[in-house]
């Protein structure tokens, strides 16, 4: 996970270094990473339809070996080598969303290591630092603690500058050379404190505070709460779309069926009751509905970075799925009036 928390990092950071604000670069990151996926995206449609077109035919496989389980797994085996698909395909997505969540909850919750490159050293030094201030000692996390800590001291710094070139531009200034030194000094450490500085602010929200950190504050769950509405959306879309699959495959198994003597159509329930892929379908939808309050969950005890890259990844999600859903009706409709 560090390792692509690493990769994430060098993507934000150069967005962020364009932009000069955390928020947008947020923003910029998802949509890159909506469209890195979709060929992926694409590939899981297709295998979802393949999948549904292999159901007939792993029935019968099951009707012919269902008293030879070992016969049975072999020959289900060589079906799906045959066809190049995984039984797994359809886990796939789900899997794949679950490492992108853990890899951004870790960029956004340790920016300095995983997006500014700052070194365990500077990093180790003004946590002590700050430590040491007893400034803001509940904040679970250290390095968005650190944020706000730099960009005070950052401020304080920059102050005590400028009192320092007023005092220079005096006449008769009798300790020009001890103000120059500290001026020296003063500058140094603004530019490390510098380093340590992000733009967090987007839309009149800090995107580093923590919602459950911030109990009286409730600009902090804005963005969650719109997450929870975009995941609704997201979850109603998806069931429209498997009622409209589940249609389709019907249809297809059914122009597939031959003729079946009462006998078979018995064993056909009790097949279709132990259907494999209904299975995996179950365990589809079951993480369809697990991995937003998961979500909502962590977006809750995370800083808000991590929210906003949830809903602007939810609100892309939703429109690359109606896109998709509206290629597919047009390439089936071409395909329904070919045949027909």
């Amino acid at each position: 996970m560090g390792f692509i928390s690493e990769i994430f990092g060098y993507l934000l950071n150069f967005l962020y270094n364009l932009v000069n604000n955390y928020g947008i670069a947020i923003l910029i990151f998802s949509v890159v990473l909506r469209i890195v996926l979709i060929p992926i995206t694409i590939k899981q449609q297709k295998s979802m339809k393949k999948n549904a077109e292999l159901q007939e035919e792993m029935k019968e496989i099951q009707r012919k070996y269902k008293n030879n389980p070992e016969k049975l797994n072999q020959e289900t085996i060589e079906l799906y080598k045959r066809e190049k698909m995984s039984p797994f395909s359809g886990c796939l997505s789900s899997i794949l969303q679950i490492i992108i969540i853990l890899s951004v909850f870790w960029l956004v919750s340790q920016p300095l290591t995983y997006m500014k490159r700052i070194s365990p050293e500077i990093i180790e030094k003004y946590t002590t630092e700050m430590a040491e201030a007893n400034y803001n000692p509940n904040n679970n996390y250290r390095q968005i603690a650190l944020l706000d800590y730099s960009e005070s001291k950052y401020n304080e710094v920059e102050n005590n500058i400028k009192e320092i070139d007023a005092k220079l531009n005096e006449e008769n200034v009798e300790n020009r050379e001890e103000l120059l030194q500290n001026k020296a000094d003063l500058e140094k450490q603004k530019e490390e404190y510098n380093s340590l500085r992000l733009n967090t602010e987007f839309l009149g929200l800090d995107l580093s505070k923590v919602p459950t950190q911030s109990l009286n504050d409730w600009k902090v769950y804005v963005i969650p709460a719109l997450y929870v509405i975009s995941s609704i959306a997201s979850i109603k879309l998806t069931m429209v779309t498997q009622k409209k699959k589940k249609k389709n495959d019907d249809i297809i198994i059914e122009n597939n069926k031959t003729d079946k003597t009462a006998n078979n159509t018995e064993v056909d329930k009790k097949e279709d009751e132990e259907d494999p892929m209904e299975q995996m379908q179950q365990m589809s939808n079951s993480m369809m509905y697990t991995l937003p309050i998961m979500s909502v969950m962590i977006a809750i005890i995370a800083p808000l970075g991590l929210a906003l890259y949830w809903l602007a990844s939810n609100i892309l999600m939703i429109i690359e799925r109606l896109i998709i859903n509206k290629i597919t009706d047009i390439k089936d409709k071409k395909e329904e009036n070919a045949n027909g």
